[in-house]
């Protein structure tokens, strides 16, 4: 347990730097300075990566032997990777400092910095360290080579909202160190080593950073992940299973996707994929209403959800990990198509509806052919009847009903799709997910449930099934449909509050009036208002909340209300209010000059 010390001088080291790097930063004008395409406001100290390759390479290098064995053949991957592995990664680590520093320092060329990161990575696969994803040493040679290139550019996309590539380093190396704790002590402290610099660094670099760490702390953060991951795969994984190929990825799932959905994006709208801008997952969430550090701790969540996975995967079977990695998978893929519709660009070209807020691509598919529910739906009745085994068999039993699965499952998935169509499930709109339609979804996932085993009895005169597997199947299928349909329509509601610019208004209303304003002024953004609650006569719905938006007494102190909240006018919801409201309205809005409007919905006869 003396190992364990590293990770705490790590900590230390990297503590106590940052500081000093700060301070040189501010007398030597090394300052980032607020651009279009960043995120930052105020010029903010640079070259923090410094203070974490000391934090990183100090305890690394007293930790690691660097002495070549006679036995050592190059390119062969040793029998474990233990302090030579801490060699080889201080060596990469090194050298990838010296390149970040130069890039912050000189700009240099994009593909100059590329080369650099190959070469960088071939030294990694010349000492043998691979992902040993492939029996053909040239394939698993050049894939290990892009996963490191490409985890090493992704943490550096990551660099892009503070504390955001620290944060969500730190938690990658904490659960990666998780995996190897069993199998291989010596990289766990490694990872750990990693974790204790980077948690000392966000002590400054969290919102509102006071130092951004640069290309030579985000290359280091994202060589060294990759090499450690690497060394799991190749080393500490389990022999048989899924583990060594979807641990990996799992821990890497923030700067993976990250860097996925920019990429595809930008791509789609004609945008050069290496440029900057404000356009990343982080910057999306933002968009849509949170906070930055808001931002910056869902991300550490997601995070933290997708490293718990992998952990589970790690630790058990593999007939087991589909019942984590199918809705990790799903959720990681809706969310990439929530954020993705998020219009980020000014271009015209990039979106051809009226609403200039959407990818087109997205709409064609969600709006037009309905073909990513289709798609969605399958792997939903798939995962929910595969569930549905897991969880009435023991392991012991699943494996001997496992066949029976496989053979009634394109009879279970056709059914179900059948009855969805049937029952217009694909005639909906995903922003417009109602009551009826969970009523709809219901009576189709019950229908698809029945034709299932109408079917299975006259095919396999339901031998070898069991009742009580078709009922778990049909809750679990419902649920897993209303929830991401719901998902659909909770995302579209707070894309729309957030996107509300205007003048703050109270509703005068928390009744059916006031939600029909409500969603008017959400729907409708030339009114160009922006709700900030309601104002309602009974004194039982003050404190409580409509919509989401808070609820106050209309006979309480609203001058106070008034100017907490900022409002510029009063718009009454009622279809008759009295006179003596009114009264008050009027001399309220005259004392605070505000403005006093009143909303109604008529319908009027019109010649033929």
């Amino acid at each position: 347990m003396l190992a364990l010390y590293y990770p705490l001088a790590a900590f230390l080291i990297c503590l106590a730097a940052t500081p000093a790097v700060q301070w040189m930063a501010h007398k030597r004008d090394w300052l980032a300075h607020p651009t279009a395409d960043r995120w930052h406001q105020k010029p903010t100290a640079l070259m923090g990566g410094i203070a974490i390759y000391a934090g990183i390479s100090i305890p690394l290098y007293i930790l690691s032997d660097f002495t070549i064995e006679k036995s050592f053949v190059p390119g062969i991957a040793p029998m474990h990777a233990g302090p030579h592995a801490g060699a080889v990664l201080w060596l990469g680590v090194t050298l990838l400092f010296i390149l970040g520093l130069v890039d912050d320092f000189l700009k240099i060329k994009p593909q100059s910095k590329l080369l650099g990161q190959i070469l960088v990575a071939l030294m990694a696969t010349f000492f043998g360290y691979r992902l040993c994803w492939f029996e053909s040493m040239t394939l698993d040679t050049m894939i290990s080579v892009f996963w490191i290139v490409g985890i090493t550019n992704a943490l550096n996309l990551l660099d892009n909202m503070d504390g955001l590539c620290a944060g969500v380093g730190a938690v990658a190396s904490f659960f990666l160190a998780m995996l190897l704790w069993d199998t291989n002590f010596m990289l766990a402290v490694m990872c750990l080593i990693l974790c204790g610099s980077l948690a000392a660094f966000l002590v400054f670099n969290f919102n509102p950073a006071s130092i951004f760490m640069g290309d030579c702390g985000s290359l280091v953060i994202g060589f060294t992940l990759a090499f450690l991951s690497i060394c799991y795969a190749g080393f500490s994984a389990p022999p048989h299973g899924i583990a060594k190929y979807a641990c990996p990825i799992m821990v890497m799932m923030v700067p993976i996707f990250d860097t996925s959905l920019v990429t595809f994006i930008r791509l789609l709208s004609g945008r050069k994929a290496s440029m900057g801008g404000k356009d990343h997952t982080s910057h999306r969430l933002v968009l849509i209403g949170l906070s930055e550090k808001k931002a910056a701790l869902a991300l550490y969540a997601i995070a933290s959800i997708s490293g718990l996975a992998a952990i589970f995967v790690d630790k058990h079977d593999t007939l087991s990990t589909p019942l984590v990695l199918v809705p990790l998978a799903l959720a990681i893929l809706l969310m990439g198509v929530y954020l993705a519709q998020l219009r980020v660009y000014p271009e015209k070209e990039f979106s051809v509806l009226r609403d200039k807020t959407f990818t087109p691509v997205l709409m064609e598919l969600t709006y037009k052919r309905q073909l990513a529910l289709v798609v969605l739906d399958f792997w939903l009745i798939a995962f929910s009847y595969y569930m549905s085994y897991r969880l009435r068999f023991n392991l012991g039993d699943f494996k001997f009903y496992f066949e029976v699965f496989l053979q009634s499952l394109p009879i279970i998935i056709g059914c179900k799709i059948t009855a969805f169509y049937a029952m217009g499930v694909y005639r909906g709109v995903w922003d417009s997910f109602s009551f009826n339609d969970i009523y709809v979804h219901i009576k189709a996932t019950l229908l698809g449930t029945l034709l299932s085993v109408v079917l299975i009895t006259y095919v396999f005169r339901f031998q070898d099934f069991s009742k009580g597997l078709f009922v778990i199947d049909w809750l679990g299928l419902t649920g897993l449909v209303l929830l991401t349909r719901g998902s659909f329509r909770l995302f579209m509601d707070a894309m729309k509050r957030s996107s509300l610019k205007g003048d703050r208004v109270l509703l005068y209303g928390a009744g059916r009036g006031g939600e029909i304003l409500l969603r008017e002024i959400m729907n409708n953004k030339h009114r160009h208002l922006v709700p900030a609650g309601f104002l309602d006569d009974d004194p039982m719905k003050a404190g409580k909340r409509l919509q989401g938006y808070p609820v106050h007494a209309a006979k309480g102190d609203l001058d106070a209300l008034l100017a907490k909240e900022e409002v510029r006018g009063i718009i009454i919801a009622y279809i008759n209010p009295s006179e003596q409201n009114m009264a008050r309205l009027r001399e309220i809005c005259r004392k605070n000059q505000l403005f006093l409007k009143k909303f109604s919905v008529c319908i009027e006869d019109v010649e033929v």
